[in-house]
């Protein structure tokens, strides 16, 4: 397995992977090639591949020093190999390569591995946003992950 920034060309095939994981934020093709397409320093958007083909997908971005995990999907037949580890360090080490003071997320409540995941990378519940999300309706668990001590 191998991360690498994503590209157009997998815009397709990350497409396919959120269609395949009701649990996750679900974007479109057009969505998904903006965030590809933006190249800027305060945007990271990374696939993990076996050869050709795709098997995970992280976005995040960073805002005023912060950074947030917008996407993360992991292909059903690679889940527990490690995959999303490896897609959450490397955004962790992005975001300390970018000074960043912490990173949040959001993941409905009922999605235990995910949370288990975070909570391993020391995220910790910062709040509920109660019935956030449809279809079905679930709360938002959110998470946030302190880098570095405040100036204080």
């Amino acid at each position: 397995m191998a991360l690498r920034p994503a590209t157009e060309v997998d815009v397709p095939a990350i497409f396919e992977l959120l269609r395949r994981a009701p649990s996750t934020s679900q974007w479109s093709e057009a969505q998904i090639t903006h965030t590809v397409l933006d190249h800027s320093s305060e945007r990271l958007c990374l696939v993990a591949a076996e050869g050709k083909t795709i098997q995970g997908f992280l976005a995040a971005r960073g805002v005023a020093g912060e950074w947030e995990l917008e996407n993360i999907v992991v292909a059903d037949m690679v889940k527990r190999r490690g995959y999303g580890a490896q897609l959450i360090a490397s955004l962790l080490e992005h975001a300390r390569g970018q000074r960043a003071s912490s990173i949040f997320l959001e993941v409905r409540a009922s999605n235990v591995a995910a949370r288990r995941l975070y909570e391993k990378f020391g995220f910790e519940v910062a709040s509920r946003r109660p019935q956030y999300y449809r279809n079905p309706p679930e709360d938002a668990v959110l998470y946030r992950l302190e880098l570095r001590e405040s100036a204080l």
